[in-house]
């Protein structure tokens, strides 16, 4: 997958769960659950989402580093093969 692919299926997986957020206003650096005001279960459907779209298993010690969507895209990035 390439990098543009990993943060289609981030972004993908936060429509899924806040349909009404727009993607161009959250800050790729901020934690995205404060961004969005998502509770812990609608994480968890984000992570379960991101497991789909990719294939990465990510154990539940890993959420954290899940936090913003460059934190997503790294962690993906370092888990599947990435094109350039």
């Amino acid at each position: 997958m390439t990098t543009e692919e990993l943060k289609a299926a981030i972004y993908a997986s936060l429509h899924h769960i806040a349909p009404e957020a727009d993607p161009a206003s959250l800050d790729p650096d901020l934690d995205m659950r404060d961004q969005l005001d998502i509770d812990s279960m609608d994480f968890l459907n984000y992570v379960l989402g991101l497991n789909q779209a990719t294939g990465v298993e990510i154990p539940e010690r890993d959420y954290p580093k899940l936090a913003s969507i460059n934190d997503a895209t790294a962690y993906l990035g370092a888990h599947v093969a990435v094109a350039a």
